[in-house]
């Protein structure tokens, strides 16, 4: 159920779904009702007004209004268009509908109803809201009534998650079948409120077969791939992390350094000049320390088979010698993180890193500002441009943010949507890289290891709440693990 699909592929379903056999209107139908049920399950009985657009987004807002009238709850229904003029299923389901239709327009009165739902426009939607619609939209959000969305709010663009103006954000949005791109990316997903999915008789085989790429992100995904520990594991079967030290940002390799080993590598040293080795000897007495002079010191470290995985960037510094070392690192065909300031250090010279590349060995997490200096303006939405930046580049890239997408270079690709605000704190990003590091130090496949970490990072978080920074992450890493322990 973790599918998320464009508008064609959505419609494409629903055309396969009714060839195969079942009817336009049971699927409505059962839409219809399943937004019924949940909004008798969320909401005490209110006086409600279910607007209705011409289409099969209407159509499901007619039969809503028609269950929940046979509920006993107080129910009025608006429509963009005259009843007679509409057609197919959704005429079908206006019959359904036995009391007034009222005109859906500035006119409409709004100033006694608790509860909107919106069903004008669904997802096949991709232009301006109409100003008359715009005009109503803000009179209920001016009265601050409650709405519910059938299946995407009216205004949003479900496949580019692009809001339009005036679009009115729904307190919680019924989505059918499966979730939208609109669902799980920003800004799209802001004005969606909570989600809650309802089955509508499209079968899991039909989904599949329409051959989406991306996903959101949950452990049913990665699960499978987890390093859990075993009764025979034991401190070398659980692989040696690396991570690459600078001389004066020296807190970022302690984080990430802090969150492999609580990741569950076995074993995790931070490779550093000589300048910062009493800084990170000082840190944590379970992290190892080792130093190096000069570029050979450095590959002499990496030659030990041993050393399983590693990370370059957080806290590295800008000197000259750092796309050297990333050159060097890249030589030996171990699982390594790239982030930070590494891409800095490549933003003139690209092409010649992404050539040193492979997607079952590197990964690049950058944020958006880094994210533009090594990819260059990209057009697209945010999950668009990751899956462009992940094939030039030819490895696994984590684009940071709120709605953090993992992309592969095949197109894969998966959405994060558990993570909360108070990511957005010095840190995190390091914490994060640092849990990459430390799954695939263990063997955890590249792509898997970073899905698994960004919904560890984030489920970390939520369950620390206010106050959080980057130290906290670390520290409540064992709490979302045990989680998944308890989901095995």
């Amino acid at each position: 159920m973790f599918e998320v699909l464009t508008a064609a592929q959505m419609k494409k379903a629903d055309l396969e779904t009714i060839a195969g056999g079942v009817a336009a209107q049971e699927l409505i139908g059962n839409a219809g009702s399943g937004m019924a049920r949940v909004i008798q399950d969320n909401y005490p009985l209110s006086r409600t007004l279910v607007l209705c657009g011409p289409g099969n987004n209407g159509a499901d807002g007619f039969i809503a209004a028609a269950r929940l009238k046979a509920a006993g709850w107080p129910v009025r229904v608006a429509c963009l268009v005259k009843t007679n003029a509409l057609k197919g299923d959704a005429a079908a389901s206006a019959k359904k509908w036995d009391g007034e239709v009222e005109a859906l327009n500035s006119n409409l009165k709004v100033h006694d109803t608790e509860l909107v739902v919106d069903a004008i426009f669904g997802t096949g939607f991709d232009r301006a809201l109409d100003p008359e619609i715009v005009t109503l939209l803000d009179k209920i959000r001016a009265r601050k009534i409650p709405v519910v969305a059938a299946d995407i709010p009216s205004g949003l663009n479900a496949t580019t998650g692009q809001v339009a103006a005036g679009t009115l954000k729904a307190d919680m949005t019924v989505a059918f079948c499966r979730k939208k791109i609109a669902h799980v990316l920003l800004p799209g997903r802001q004005v969606c409120g909570r989600l809650q999915l309802t089955a509508v008789g499209i079968p899991d085989e039909v989904v599949a077969a329409q051959g989406s790429t991306v996903f959101e992100n949950h452990p049913a995904l990665w699960l499978r791939d987890f390093p859990l520990p075993k009764a025979e594991s034991h401190k070398f079967s659980r692989g040696h992390a690396l991570v690459y030290g600078g001389d004066i940002r020296t807190g970022a390799a302690c984080l990430a350094a802090a969150a492999a080993q609580r990741a569950g590598a076995g074993m995790v040293s931070i490779l550093s000049r000589p300048a910062g080795l009493d800084v990170y000897r000082s840190y944590r007495a379970s992290i190892m320390t080792e130093s190096f002079e000069d570029i050979e010191e450095f590959r002499a470290a990496l030659r030990d088979e041993r050393r399983t995985a590693l990370l370059i960037g957080p806290g590295a510094g800008l000197e000259d010698s750092l796309k050297e070392t990333v050159e060097a690192a890249l030589s030996f065909n171990k699982f390594t993180v790239l982030d930070a300031d590494v891409f800095t250090a490549f933003k003139d010279d690209a092409k010649s890193l992404f050539a040193k590349l492979s997607p079952d060995r590197n990964v690049l997490t950058p944020h958006e500002g880094e994210f533009t200096r090594i990819f260059g303006e990209m057009s697209g939405n945010k999950l668009e441009r990751a899956q462009k930046a992940a094939k030039t580049a030819n490895a696994v890239v984590l684009l940071k943010g709120a709605d953090t997408v993992i992309a592969a270079p095949d197109g894969t690709a998966v959405v994060n949507t558990n993570a909360p605000a108070t990511l957005a704190t010095a840190g995190s990003g390091d914490v994060l890289a640092g849990i990459i590091t430390g799954l695939a130090a263990q063997g955890m496949p590249v792509f898997m290891a970073t899905c698994a970490a960004a919904w560890l990072h984030a489920e970390a978080a939520r369950n620390f709440g206010l106050g959080l920074v980057a130290e906290d992450l670390v520290n409540q890493l064992p709490n979302a693990l045990n989680h998944l322990f308890r989901l095995s």
